[in-house]
């Protein structure tokens, strides 16, 4: 599953863990530069809280010096994570200014030097890189080998970043300047996958841009050749995404005992290609809720929910009207009472 900001939050987390666990979780992005001083780690520590049953965990860091990624790797090791991933392809600005995120493809010998620094700082930890294609298309006289779309590879990044011998290297197969305008570029993976095979390294690769769901990632998987596929968008509202092939349906009970008395409806663990009737979406969306607020409560904004509203209600007559009031609450209890009135 892959690091978004405001939403892969421990809260969420564990409610993908509950419905359908991916084969790794990954934490939101945090900046290297609070964790490494005190005042700021403080408040930046609940954007690494996780539990056990989120294992393997990958912590994943931005920054533009090396020695607070250094100072943020300790951190992460003695927090007990299975591996650090630094964030080198977001397209934010005020993460750009910070000479972090996607303004690492404009600067080689920093991106080096920050590889090196977590390397150091987490003692052995598997250290992995998330980033795109490159940050502008680059000319294509750049790119020696012919070939449909290839001038959009950024051939001499991805080479700089295998040769540090990473645990992993995950590309977002657009350009920074594409953000996500454009459909991802995935007929560039095999190229990749040429290039880090000539530098022979072990380094897995991960493609990640406009995955659909496990079947799409599985089909991307097998004509690519790539090494495994992260989802991000296809999370949203869909808490079964990554679920197993256990094949436990409570589907014979009614909507009605879907309705005000949660309680009477178990989790649903282990769905396959689940498709959540609306109550069940609904309690799902409520247990999501409830366990922001116990978690996150005290450090975040109630807010950051309701993004989540919106992906969980729609689809369904009424849908918007439940939304238009979902936007206007300001805790759980509100949300419950809203849902149970819905369902009644």
């Amino acid at each position: 599953m892959a690091p978004l900001a405001d939403v892969t939050d421990c809260a969420f987390r564990q409610i993908i863990a509950k419905y359908g666990k991916p084969d790794i979780f990954f934490t939101e992005f945090v900046s290297a530069d609070g964790l490494a001083h005190p005042e700021a780690q403080e408040k930046l520590l609940i954007d690494l809280k996780y539990s056990e049953n989120e294992r393997p965990i990958v912590a994943q860091i931005f920054g533009g010096k090396p020695e607070n990624i250094k100072r943020a790797a300790t951190l992460c090791r003695e927090l007990g994570f299975d591996g650090i991933d630094i964030n080198m392809g977001c397209p934010d600005k005020a993460v750009e200014k910070q000479c972090a995120g996607a303004a690492m493809m404009k600067d080689f010998k920093l991106a080096q030097e920050i590889i090196r620094a977590a390397k150091e700082g987490g003692g052995g930890l598997p250290i992995s890189v998330k980033t795109r294609i490159g940050y502008n298309p680059p000319s294509p006289k750049s790119f020696g080998r012919a070939g449909k779309n290839d001038y959009l590879l950024d051939v001499e990044w991805i080479k700089t970043l295998l040769n540090e011998d990473l645990a992993a290297l995950t590309i977002h197969l657009r350009t920074r300047k594409e953000m996500s305008s454009v459909p991802a570029h995935w007929e560039l993976m095999k190229r990749i996958i040429e290039i880090r095979n000539e530098i022979k390294v072990k380094t897995l690769i991960i493609g990640n841009g406009d995955v659909e769901s496990i079947d799409d990632a599985r089909k991307k998987y097998k004509e690519t050749g790539c090494d495994g596929v992260m989802l991000g968008r296809a999370i949203f509202g869909n808490p079964w995404l990554f679920a197993s092939k256990e094949y436990i349906s409570k589907s014979n009970l009614s909507p009605q005992a879907c309705g005000a008395n949660f309680s009477a409806r178990q989790p649903a663990k282990g769905f396959y290609k689940h498709i959540p009737s609306t109550p069940e979406k609904l309690r799902v969306m409520l247990e999501h809720t409830k366990l922001f607020e116990e978690m996150l409560g005290q450090h975040k904004n109630f807010a950051i929910m309701k993004k989540h509203f919106k992906a969980y209600v729609h689809g369904w007559d009424g849908a918007r009207e439940l939304r238009m009031k979902l936007m206007e609450t300001e805790n759980a209890t509100q949300v419950e009472t809203i849902i149970n009135d819905f369902l009644a």
